[in-house]
């Protein structure tokens, strides 16, 4: 694929860092941080489509099916970092946010040469783990023209499924091949081509918001709680405590007996103990209301 990279906004250079390596460690350390300032302000900017995409996502999931990351490089990682951490704070199946990177799992240590200028490998990937019409793609790349990531997207729109593209130059080949394109342009980087720093930034907190929003939406939040966790080590249990005291009102060893006694399912716990309701009908409840736990209770004290 041939581009000229002067057009592309990731590889100008920064007028504003020129003599970075010229000036006092403070006063470096002051340019990177007045570019990073830019970086929240561009991603404020492309909160419609954010939106659009956790919406329509989160009913794909509803109805089956799976939001897949992929990416090379930072990308790659930022994507798979952020599919790691939605089972333990989630409570969700490792299946239903996966993250692929180009050259797979050595990549994510060390950098595959050559792997992402393939635009077959994505597609390969995706058939590895049977991605299908429900799932939906979310391909991530600073310059939007990856051919890891297009030749995905490409595979992704054949099959009817959802596309999302996360680039940070605009008008980028994925954000016209995407049914969705999320494009915070932060401008040229401290070091020009730096992509990691104040794309790789905007493209986690673009992450963040796709898959907190997402989660939300499928009712693993009450309040701004994470009322679907897993409490699988000592700091997540005591993290699940805290949750059921903050939402109940009861002390802590109230809350430990009820944890355990509902088997450290902490939606459960809160919903009999706001309720009074049995186990099986709190159980009930929850898959009839899709784990939204505020309409859940509501309909719990209704019928009482």
């Amino acid at each position: 694929m041939n581009v000229d990279l002067n057009e592309l906004v990731t590889e100008k250079r920064n007028p504003d860092t020129t003599y970075i390596d010229r000036v006092s460690t403070l006063e470096m350390l002051r340019m990177i941080n007045r570019e990073d300032s830019k970086v929240a302000l561009a991603v404020s900017r492309e909160l419609k489509p954010v939106a659009r995409a956790v919406d329509l996502i989160a009913k794909r999931i509803r109805e089956g099916g799976r939001m897949v990351y992929c990416g090379t490089g930072t990308s790659g990682r930022l994507g798979i970092l952020d599919a790691a951490e939605c089972p333990p704070t989630y409570g969700v199946d490792p299946e239903m946010v996966i993250g692929l990177i180009a050259g797979g799992a050595p990549a994510i240590y060390c950098a595959q040469e050559g792997a992402e200028d393939s635009d077959i490998l994505c597609r390969e990937d995706l058939e590895r783990i049977h991605f299908n019409s429900k799932d939906t793609l979310v391909g991530i790349a600073a310059s939007g023209r990856t051919p890891y990531v297009i030749g995905g997207i490409k595979h992704a729109a054949g099959l009817g499924a959802l596309t999302v593209s996360i680039s940070c130059n605009p008008d980028s080949e994925m954000a016209r091949l995407s049914d969705i394109s999320i494009a915070p342009v932060v401008g040229p980087e401290v070091v020009a081509g730096s992509t990691r720093m104040k794309a790789g930034t905007a493209q986690k907190m673009v992450l963040n918001m796709l898959s907190t929003g997402v989660m939300i939406r499928l009712g693993k939040v009450y309040e701004n709680l994470m009322v679907d966790l897993k409490a699988n080590n000592d700091k997540l249990v005591e993290r699940a405590r805290r949750i059921v005291m903050e939402t109940t009102g009861v002390d802590y060893p109230a809350a430990c007996a009820i944890l355990e006694e509902n088997h450290y399912d902490v939606r459960l716990s809160i919903l009999r103990q706001l309720t009074g309701i049995d186990s099986s009908s709190a159980e009930a409840l929850i898959r009839e209301y899709d784990g939204n736990l505020a309409a859940v209770i509501s309909a719990a004290k209704k019928s009482s």
